[in-house]
């Protein structure tokens, strides 16, 4: 269904300037911003995606990925279509860049679907969750009514004023935070770093649970210069924010070779001098998924693949009592 967007101005010759995003498009009549999700129909903004669902499944929590948010868990994700990125390397190109098949759903049942199957809450996610603002917003709100959690996963590229207003119900956010330079995603993205840094910074002093992914890409943002200072600035926000570095491999428009598995490594000791929790994604490496205590090293949370083994009590290190980053609910995460 159409539904009047949130976020735009009117102007001369019936354009409008959506303002959802850092993207800013100046929309005429009849045409589509950068996110083919929301029209100018006669001078005003409507949403084309409100309750289209391109994507919709139960996944363990650790999918999204997210480590530190009720391990173990389980969690209704949903998506549309839509992208106000267009990443040349894009891992969900078919649905992000292109219009799949869709099913309609109201807010209400997508929050009664959550509320079964043991889910503990929903993630707008696969897509990018900003471009169906309207619809996550509301069925967030409905969630948090419900008892169930709300989380995103997203490119963090929202404007101030549209973060704020989800912050009221939302718990847990995964940003991917794509390179460390501005060239990097204006070349590849067709975006701005900085809009982004300062997403991550908000849903950090707001205690959003956050956590942080990087896609390691061949030649383009995997140099160790340019990742100190990427693991540099996080450790400056809480050395504690988790951190996924995961590996490239072919896809969309860009076929450079997959991350070398030394590069992965050589970044994952380097971000473990700067923070407390790092991770590998993307491929089956020893120790690369486990969580260790920062003070004593202890393995508080084992996993392989979609399973895992957690030793946390209460939230602490279970050798020396040191509290863990995190959001933990032992009759869900223990396992």
């Amino acid at each position: 269904m159409l539904k009047e967007a949130e976020f735009y101005q009117r102007k001369a010759d019936k354009k409008v300037l959506c303002e959802l995003c850092p993207q800013q498009c100046l929309i005429p009549e009849g045409k589509r911003g950068l996110c083919q999700a929301r029209v100018n129909r006669a001078g005003k903004l409507y949403t084309e995606n409100y309750g289209k669902i391109s994507s919709l499944a139960l996944d363990p929590m650790e999918k999204k990925p997210l480590y530190h948010f009720y391990p173990g868990s389980k969690i209704l994700s949903v998506g549309t279509f839509g992208c106000n990125f267009s990443c040349l390397y894009c891992q969900n190109w078919q649905i992000s860049q292109e219009k799949p098949p869709l099913q309609e759903i109201s807010p209400q049942d997508l929050v009664e679907i959550g509320k079964g199957h043991g889910s503990i809450g929903l993630a707008y996610t696969y897509s990018e969750p900003a471009v169906w603002f309207e619809f996550v917003k509301e069925t967030a709100e409905l969630a948090r009514a419900e008892g169930l959690k709300n989380v995103i996963v997203s490119n963090g590229y929202l404007s101030k004023k549209a973060l704020e207003g989800l912050l009221p119900y939302l718990d847990g956010a995964n940003i991917d935070l794509k390179a460390f330079r501005e060239d990097f995603y204006s070349k590849l993205c067709r975006g701005r770093l900085e809009p982004v840094l300062e997403n991550i910074e908000l849903l950090a002093r707001n205690e959003i649970h956050l956590e942080v992914t990087t896609l390691l890409i061949t030649d383009y943002n995997d140099s160790l210069e340019e990742l100190e200072e990427l693991f540099a600035w996080l450790a400056g926000i809480n050395p504690g924010i988790p951190l996924h570095l995961s590996r490239y491999f072919p896809n969309y428009r860009l076929d450079k070779a997959a991350t070398p598995i030394k590069r992965l490594l050589d970044a994952y000791h380097l971000a473990r001098e700067y923070l407390d929790y790092v991770y590998i994604g993307n491929v089956d490496l020893a120790n690369g998924s486990d969580t260790f205590c920062p003070q004593c090293g202890y393995p508080v949370v084992k996993r392989r693949y979609y399973h895992i083994v957690n030793h946390l009590r209460e939230g602490q290190c279970p050798d020396c009592g040191y509290p863990i980053y995190g959001s933990y609910n032992l009759s869900t995460s223990r396992l």
